[in-house]
């Protein structure tokens, strides 16, 4: 990977991270090190500066989130080891902890082998929102009821389905996932052309999410419907938040929700998708 390439990852990542989520360049206090920050800095106003000159080191990296005492550590690729180097570091990390994170990498490492941006698909779409997860997880729970958060048997149950030009924004990806996440509400996302959102969760959840998607600048956004889930539905209630670059995968995760007329009648995709 030519220095052009490693920034031109760089700037990916600097230009989809969310304000919580913060990138340093590690090891610029050795004088060996090439100064990547500058470098960066240079390439966002030229995008030739990047030929001008060929640092020793390949960037490593580290991405942590503001309110997280647990972060990532990222080596580009090198010659002799041409897929990035990744790890988990933080407070009370424990050894299961690692492997699972390892194990991870090494599943997508392989999804991404053929893409032109490896260490920004590993970091983007799949280390972080993992590292979203992992800290809200360890997170103290404030004092409560400890039944105040669960939905009582008998909450209304609602689905939202939304159609769009297009789904692409980076932002707009992290931001569903982070508002599934908050919500308690799942579903997916089918990016690229034309964008599809569905989410299922409880009313006053859905119906959050649904203003917050409104709330952001689309092209051609339609709301399909919002609307309490049927009771052929509820059996197969969607879990977490998924993304998917083909129709005719959202189209067979609504089968499995036995929810797929609820989509091809609105256009979106066929039986035989």
């Amino acid at each position: 990977m030519d220095t052009s390439s490693q920034l031109e990852e760089l700037q990916l990542i600097q230009s989809t991270l969310l304000p919580e989520e913060i990138l340093t360049f590690l090891d610029e206090e050795l004088q060996e090190a090439p100064v990547w920050s500058q470098l960066l800095r240079d390439y966002a106003e030229d995008a030739l500066a990047g030929d001008a000159s060929i640092p020793p080191v390949p960037p490593r990296i580290q991405v942590k989130l503001t309110h997280s005492n647990t972060w990532l550590e990222v080596r580009f690729p090198t010659p002799a080891n041409p897929a990035p180097s990744v790890s988990i570091k933080g407070e009370g990390v424990t050894r299961t902890e690692q492997e699972r994170w390892r194990g991870v990498v090494r599943e997508k490492l392989d999804e991404i082998a053929s893409s032109d941006f490896p260490v920004y698909q590993l970091v983007y779409l799949h280390l972080l929102p993992l590292l979203h997860e992992h800290t809200q997880m360890r997170a103290p729970s404030a004092p409560a009821d400890e039944h105040a958060l669960a939905p009582a048997p008998d909450a209304r149950r609602f689905h939202a389905l939304f159609t769009s030009h297009h789904l692409i924004a980076p932002k707009k990806r992290r931001a569903l996932q982070q508002w599934s996440g908050a919500l308690a509400v799942a579903g997916f996302a089918k990016v690229g052309y034309p964008g599809v959102i569905y989410a299922q969760g409880a009313q006053e959840s859905v119906e959050e999410f649904v203003g917050n998607v409104k709330g952001m600048q689309w092209l051609a956004l339609r709301l399909r419907f919002v609307e309490a889930l049927p009771e052929l539905g509820r059996e197969a209630q969607a879990a977490g938040w998924n993304e998917f670059e083909k129709v005719g995968e959202a189209v067979e995760a609504m089968r499995r929700l036995g929810l797929e007329e609820w989509i091809v009648e609105m256009g979106v995709g066929s039986k035989s998708s």
